[in-house]
C-alpha cells in the first residue's frame, strides 16, 4: 500500500523570511497526536535562513526551496503536488498552514474528527485569534459579492457589525463560539477534503497573494461541498507576519479582488455597475501602488 493512502493530513506550509514564527509553528505542530500527518514546508527563496533552519532543526518535515517568490498560491500547489494531491494516494486531507500560526496539541485530531462526522465538508477552519487574544475575522466570511464587499468599502460593516444585512463581509453577527456553516475560511489553516480537490482541482496561480483561499472555497461550494467554521478548535495567527516584509503585497489585495470578481461575477454584473466596480477597483491599486513606491523611495 502506498504510504501516503495511510495519512490522514498532508500539511503544506508556504515560509517567506519568517524563521522565528516557523520555528514555532512546526513545534506546535509535531506536538499534535491521534493522527497521521505528513509536513511540506516550501520556501518561497527567504533570506533569512528560513530554510536551513528547517533542514537542521526538522529533519523529518520535507522542504521544498525556490529560487525565487512564486507567490502563494503556487507555492502551496508545489506542496499539495509533492504529497501527492489530488490523485487517490495522497492523504485524506489538506491542510494549508501559514507559518506564523501556533495550533494546540489536539487541532488536528479534532478537525479531521469533526471533517469525518460531516461527510458533506469540503472545507473546515478552526477560530483564529490575534496575539492580543481578539478573533482574526478572515477566519469566517462570506463571498464577496459586488453588494457585499460595497458594504465593506463604505463602512457600513464596521458601523453595523451586528447586522445580518451589513455585516455579512465577516460574518460579525455570528457567534464566534458557535460552530456555523460559511462561505469561506481563511488560508491561514484551510483543512481540504481530497474529494473536493479531485472535483475542482488545486490554486487558482493566477492569484500571487490573497483571494486565492476564496477563490478555492467558491469552486468548492459550487461542486456541492459545503464549508464550515469549527471554533471548538483555536489557533493563534500572528497575522501578515510574511507580507508586511512586502510592501507590494499591499498592491496585490486590490489585483486579487478584480480577478475574483470577473472571474465569479462580472458576467452576471451590469454594464453601469460593472464599470463602477472595475474603476474604483482598478483606482485603488494605482492608488496603492503609488504609495508603495513613495514608501520604498
Amino acid at each position: 500500500m502506498n504510504l501516503m493512502s495511510q495519512i490522514d493530513i498532508g500539511v503544506v506550509i508556504v515560509n517567506y523570511n519568517t524563521k522565528t514564527l516557523l520555528r514555532r509553528c512546526l513545534a506546535s505542530l509535531l506536538r499534535n497526536e491521534g493522527v497521521r500527518f505528513q509536513v511540506c514546508v516550501v520556501d518561497n527563496a527567504s533570506q533569512d535562513g528560513s530554510a536551513d533552519m528547517v533542514a537542521e532543526d526538522f529533519p523529518g518535515v520535507a522542504l521544498q526551496r525556490n529560487p525565487v517568490n512564486v507567490g502563494y498560491p503556487a507555492a502551496n500547489n508545489q506542496g499539495l503536488r509533492y504529497l501527492g494531491f489530488p490523485g487517490p494516494s495522497a492523504p485524506r486531507y489538506a491542510l494549508l498552514l501559514n507559518a506564523d500560526t501556533e495550533v494546540p496539541p489536539d487541532a488536528l485530531a479534532k478537525v479531521v474528527a469533526f471533517a469525518d462526522q460531516h461527510a458533506d465538508a469540503g472545507v473546515v477552519g478552526p477560530k483564529l485569534v490575534r496575539l492580543d487574544g481578539s478573533l482574526d475575522l478572515a477566519c469566517r466570511r462570506s463571498f464577496p459579492t459586488p453588494r457585499i464587499a460595497f458594504y465593506r468599502m463604505v463602512g457600513l460593516s464596521k458601523i453595523f457589525p451586528r447586522s445580518r444585512i451589513f455585516g455579512q463581509y465577516n460574518l460579525t453577527y455570528l457567534d464566534e463560539d458557535m460552530t456555523a456553516e460559511v462561505d469561506s475560511v481563511v488560508g491561514a489553516f484551510m483543512l481540504v477534503r481530497r474529494e473536493a480537490m479531485v472535483d475542482v482541482g488545486l490554486l487558482d496561480e493566477t492569484f500571487f497573494m490573497y483571494g486565492e483561499d476564496l477563490d478555492w472555497a467558491y469552486r468548492i461550494k459550487r461542486a456541492g461541498w459545503h464549508v464550515y467554521y469549527y471554533p471548538e478548535v483555536t489557533v493563534l495567527h500572528v497575522k501578515r507576519a510574511a507580507s508586511r516584509q512586502n510592501p507590494q503585497a499591499r498592491v496585490e489585495f486590490w489585483r486579487s479582488m478584480e480577478i475574483f470578481y470577473r472571474k465569479h461575477y462580472a458576467a452576471g454584473t451590469s454594464p453601469l455597475v460593472h464599470f463602477a466596480i472595475l474603476s474604483v477597483v482598478r483606482l485603488l491599486t494605482r492608488w496603492t501602488a503609488w504609495r508603495v513606491h513613495l514608501l520604498q523611495r
